[in-house]
């Protein structure tokens, strides 16, 4: 089932826990999404399009995601100074792991509707 050789995902280290670790949480997906639609993105722009999400929670997820590797930082010293943020080639491999839930979640809310 998982490239590791297990398989069940109830092993210690459990690769789905690790998955959801690093992309679990309310905004880690949606900033993600946002990066990979929109390309590199400045930190006051990004904070606009992800309503509701204050700056402490912002800047924090952003940094999971920089120390993760699925994000990078690009900070420029002019005047005014800003940062831009985008997604690694590592994110961008999620990307249709992220399409194919999507997906997922649709046909199971079609189908509860046939029902």
């Amino acid at each position: 089932m998982f490239k590791s050789g297990n398989q069940c995902p109830c092993v210690d280290p459990c690769p789905i826990s690790s998955a959801l670790r690093l992309i679990g949480g309310k905004w880690k997906i949606r900033i993600i999404c946002s990066l990979n639609t929109d390309g590199t993105t400045r930190y006051n722009e990004l904070k606009r399009k992800i309503n509701d999400i204050s700056n402490t929670m912002l800047a924090t997820t952003l940094k999971e995601l920089e120390e993760d590797g699925l994000i990078v930082r690009t900070q420029f010293m002019e005047i005014p100074p800003h940062v831009e943020y985008s997604i690694t080639d590592a994110c961008a491999e999620l990307i249709p792991i992220i399409d194919s839930l999507g997906a997922w979640v649709y046909h199971l809310n079609e189908n509860k509707k046939k029902d």
